[in-house]
């Protein structure tokens, strides 16, 4: 028998992925998991169990109209309590974590490795005891050993493994830059919970458009192993903007990573005026119109509220509307704060 992986997307934030059988439906799969998705019938009468499937492959068994209606169906709306799988699947549920009777999972790691990649970021290696399933472009919240407090950051790592990997910003008199400078070292224990985010990647099936802000490159390395994994013939634009050359940490893989994939287009841009490059600037000012394809793209972008900003007002003013638009914020204190789908 044929089990699939269905990621549960919460409006919290929180993701949980569950395995169900391919004689299952998602409701008995997420109840067997421990995880109430709300329902009242189980029959496909009463549309209580309504979500929407973002990706994969499923059937549908019997429902009523009033339950849920076939344009709701053809915009790939579900009920879970007559929804079975024949693919992995990623379902957004309209209801918290907490309602579901569920949580993200807490999981120890162990430091294997910080590395201080350039003046204004870490990269921080952990072993995991057990792997976190994540979709690529997702976060976990870390401890701050010592401190009973937390900081956020994506992977920048391949879901699925038991390592991972994180590109931190370093900010000086920071909490988790304090520990990583001062205190950190190999074999050091953390809890890391997650994932969380509804920053993630999307079926690729149109061209793309990703902006990373300094260290908001992190969940694009995520996006990019998982693409080099599966592959895809659609054109890729990934613009990389930081304040300084030594800033753009990573490049090397990055740019394996792209050669892998073979569509991705890198572009890098620099704000500083004493640094010399080609591009210089910020990602408005080398936006083109062949980036934007007549709306026809999915944009990613992460980065500081500022560049976020400016990218949204570029699009408006430019009289764009992209196919889809997910971005995500990181503040200094804790990012990544605020995500849109």
């Amino acid at each position: 028998m044929t089990t699939y992986r269905i990621a549960l997307n919460f409006e919290d934030g929180v993701t949980r992925i569950i395995d169900c059988d391919e004689d299952e439906k998602v409701t008995e799969a997420a109840f067997r998991q421990r995880i109430n998705i709300p329902m009242d019938c189980r029959d496909g009468v009463c549309g209580t169990c309504k979500c929407h499937a973002e990706k994969g492959e499923y059937e549908l068994e019997f429902y009523l109209d009033e339950a849920m209606t076939e344009d709701e169906a053809a915009e790939g709306y579900v009920l879970t309590c007559q929804m079975m799988p024949r693919s992995d699947c990623v379902v957004s549920v309209p209801a918290s974590s907490a309602v579901c009777k569920t949580g993200a999972e807490k999981v120890g790691a162990e430091v294997i490795a910080v590395e201080r990649l350039s003046e204004t970021s870490f990269g921080l290696q952990l072993k995991l005891d057990k792997p976190i399933p994540f979709l690529a472009g997702q976060y976990v919240n870390i401890d701050v050993p010592g401190s009973g407090r937390h900081r956020s950051y994506s992977f920048s790592s391949a879901p699925g493994a038991t390592e991972a990997s994180f590109l931190i910003r370093n900010l000086p008199g920071g909490l988790m830059s304090g520990w990583l400078s001062n205190t950190a070292q190999p074999g050091a224990r953390v809890e890391v919970t997650g994932p969380m985010g509804a920053f993630y990647l999307r079926p690729v099936t149109r061209p793309q458009l990703w902006l990373a802000g300094g260290t908001g490159m992190a969940p694009f390395l995520s996006m990019l192993e998982q693409v080099a994994a599966e592959g895809t013939d659609q054109p890729i634009t990934l613009y990389y903007a930081v304040t300084r050359a030594a800033d753009l940490v990573e490049m090397d893989r990055v740019m394996a990573l792209a050669d892998r994939i073979g569509t991705v287009n890198v572009i890098t841009i620099l704000a500083a005026e004493e640094d010399a490059h080609d591009r210089k600037g910020f990602v408005t000012d080398h936006l083109s119109g062949s980036d934007l394809n007549g709306g026809d793209v999915d944009v990613y972008l992460c980065g500081p509220p500022p560049m976020v900003e400016a990218v949204r007002q570029h699009l408006s003013h430019a009289g764009v509307t992209p196919a889809s638009f997910h971005y995500e914020k990181f503040n200094p204190t804790e990012a990544p704060a605020e995500a849109a789908a």
